[in-house]
């Protein structure tokens, strides 16, 4: 209750966040000493196509890692760990459908009906093999994606995201974005922003991250598009997807990221040796000195983790 009492003083405190100009195909951008490109690709799906926006860093013939976001992220969630392996690996940070500046019109907003349409635009890429690491949201989406590739996904970098053990006051945002005011709540993209990471955070965020954030959650149609993927499942009906479908068909090692502070993922559902007797071998779990939120509360320890597990 004391972090919710002072979202209204952080609010007041960040800087004005006007909506950021979309980019262009092609326009670069600097992530430290990386130089990043914004693309925009049409890939099959929802009958017809849906328009993709991804950031690309690194050179076109290394290793590929596939980055995918939470809520209330976007693309930017991975900028640090693009800056630091974006000299050796090519970087591939998409916003999911519904974000940033993804494809957000109505259509197929199950979590395997988007890993279907992402297989569909790493085909597009000619991307063959590669790692993938996720967040919160983003990991249900991988979930089904590392399930349909089989031997094409090398590792799996898993973040913080319920697993094999699920408690039902542990999902609380589930009425959040069912509810029918979910899409005026999402419109006011400060405030979801700053509450969010107020509530889950445990570690200090720059608020040039915050403001960021704001942006990338600002445009047009987020607030309509997100709510669809709460529409379409449930955190019970996930949870018995891993359990009996999913986690079976995985066969490259998982790494499971979380932070040890999150409120509502206790590590101990983690480091239970049950759940890693589940997963392929040469798995493993990875506690960051964080709450929720480590790609921004974390990003050096993030970067140690993530080149140790590319090795």
């Amino acid at each position: 209750m004391q972090r919710l009492s002072r979202v209204d003083q952080l609010v007041a405190e960040l800087p004005e966040t006007p909506p950021r100009a979309p980019e262009g195909d092609g326009a670069e951008e600097r992530l430290g000493e990386v130089t990043v490109t914004h693309r925009f690709v049409d890939a099959p799906g929802d009958g017809e196509t849906v328009r993709w926006h991804y950031v690309e860093g690194g050179p076109s013939d290394a290793p590929v890692v596939v980055f995918l976001h939470g809520v209330p992220d976007s693309w930017w969630q991975w900028h640090y760990a693009i800056e630091a392996l974006g000299s050796d690996h090519r970087c591939l940070a998409i916003d999911l459908k519904g974000y940033g500046q993804s494809e957000k019109g109505t259509g197929d907003f199950r979590q395997e009906g988007v890993a279907i349409q992402l297989e569909a635009l790493l085909d597009q890429l000619r991307v063959e093999r590669f790692t993938l690491i996720t967040h919160d949201r983003g990991t249900p989406v991988g979930d089904h994606l590392v399930a349909r590739m089989g031997s094409r996904v090398i590792r799996y970098g898993r973040g913080q995201q319920h697993l094999w053990h699920l408690h039902p006051d542990l999902h609380p945002q589930q009425a959040v974005f069912t509810s029918p005011d979910a899409p005026s709540t999402l419109a006011d993209a400060r405030r979801l922003v700053v509450t969010a990471y107020s509530l889950l955070a445990e570690r200090e965020v720059k608020v040039s991250d915050l403001v960021r954030t704001v942006q990338e959650f600002s445009y047009d149609g987020i607030s309509t598009a997100v709510p669809r993927y709460f529409n379409s499942s449930s955190f019970r009906q996930e949870w018995i997807e891993r359990r009996t479908r999913l986690i079976p068909q995985w066969k490259c090692p998982v790494l499971l990221l979380q932070g040890a502070d999150d409120p509502l993922q206790p590590r101990e559902f983690y480091t239970d040796p049950q759940v890693l007797a589940e997963l392929p071998e040469g798995s493993g779990v990875h506690l960051f000195d964080s709450g929720h939120f480590w790609p921004f509360e974390a990003p050096e320890e993030v970067v140690t983790v993530l080149r140790d597990f590319l090795k």
